[in-house]
């Protein structure tokens, strides 16, 4: 079916800069995108790649897009990617003691509360905080460097003073208005910080760069000092709440996992700075990831893009699978409810948000990516089930 591109601007999600026009066809090739959600998100997404690896779509992604909660996933998976042992079916038999046991490790601290206390009675900012907790508990010293030249993973952050996405990469880190510093040694720990860093308690991350570091002539409007030596950064989920911006436009194939939330009406919502500001920016994260959600979908449905979406909220029933994993709605909708916080969680919440993350994924990439794909076999953790 043709599209005219009156229709393409309508349905599709993101918005073409400079040479990225969507009125050129993608290229071939797969994309995942990994929403926030704090350790909600990490852990519904690492279910994703544990159904991913099984299925051998693993190698297969050529970008792997991230924000926030979704960005500790992504990070941990892109520095452990050269232990990872694929066999010929592009399977990684050790992905369980390699990704998931680094990534359930974090989950078993609380980073946020330790990080606002010592952040505001201590030296160094919340920010710093956070990275520090991030380095010592998956990251280490590894820096954008360490990622895996294919796939191409991408830790997106808002830039609070061009009011566009900053994007982390291993061979540039850039904002279009901005520019870009090619080859980038940030430390791993800190594109996370940045990508994770939920306004208004963890945010802003500060990147003190050299003008010299930026390559000439690469941003739009703004290549000069403050916004080249002080980049002040927050959460990637403030401009791109799903992921897609760096994926969509580059990609014919994009899925998409979402663990983002839906935020319920409160007849007297709290009135201090703090707290009002959480919920506001929580009424713009719900109304724009619904926007996107819709978008991308119409999109799949109209043949703009091929791919999938799963979210945190689907009814697994509606993916009507006749072999999809046990998942009363009841069920995994309480799951969904998991605070968005970087708190420590208990193992039966951490089994649970994998297995849900694991079903709702397997069922998306048999109904609308593959439906020659095998049913599993069960849940990574058969004993916890979706509760």
């Amino acid at each position: 079916m043709s599209i005219q591109p009156t229709v393409l601007q309508t349905l599709t999600p993101v918005q073409a800069i400079q040479a990225e026009s969507l009125s050129d066809a993608p290229s071939p090739g797969i994309a995942l995108c990994l929403s926030g959600g704090g350790y909600r998100a990490m852990l519904f997404h690492l279910g994703t790649l544990w159904r991913l690896n099984e299925l051998g779509y693993l190698p297969k992604l050529d970008r792997i897009s991230s924000v926030s909660g979704g960005s500790i996933t992504a990070g941990a998976l892109g520095l452990l990617w050269s232990k990872l042992q694929f066999n010929a079916a592009g399977v990684a038999g050790n992905f369980h003691e390699t990704v998931a046991a680094r990534i359930r490790g974090l989950a078993g601290h609380t980073v946020d509360a330790v990080s606002i206390l010592s952040g505001v009675l201590g030296p160094g900012s919340v920010g710093d905080k956070v990275e520090q907790a991030y380095r010592r508990y998956v990251f280490g010293d590894a820096t954008l460097q360490d990622l895996p030249d294919r796939p191409r993973f991408v830790i997106n952050s808002t830039n609070v003073q061009s009011m566009v996405l900053w994007r982390f990469s291993k061979p540039y880190m850039r904002d279009y208005r901005v520019g870009e510093v090619r080859n980038p040694t940030v430390p791993l720990a800190v594109a996370v910080a940045a990508s994770s860093a939920f306004p208004p308690f963890l945010s802003p991350v500060v990147l003190k760069l050299e003008e010299s570091d930026f390559t000439p002539n690469s941003g739009e409007d703004l290549q000069r000092p403050p916004f080249t030596t002080e980049v002040v950064l927050t959460d990637g989920g403030v401009y791109d709440n799903l992921g897609l911006e760096t994926a969509w436009k580059r990609y014919d194939t994009v899925l998409v996992s979402d663990a983002g939330g839906a935020y319920q009406p409160e007849s007297d919502p709290k009135r201090d700075w703090a707290q009002h500001s959480y919920r506001v920016f929580n009424l713009i994260d719900n109304q724009v990831r619904a926007l996107r959600k819709r978008q991308v979908i119409a999109s799949f449905k109209e043949g703009i893009r091929k791919g999938a979406y799963w979210g945190i909220r689907s009814n697994i029933a509606d993916f009507r699978l006749p072999d999809a994993l046990s998942c009363p709605f009841h069920k995994s909708i309480a799951i969904a409810k998991t605070a968005t916080r970087l708190k420590a969680l208990e193992a039966p919440a951490q089994q649970r948000l994998i297995n849900w993350g694991y079903a709702v994924c397997d069922a998306a990439m048999r109904k609308h990516v593959d439906l020659s794909l095998p049913a599993p076999a069960g849940f990574p953790y058969p004993e916890e089930g979706v509760g």
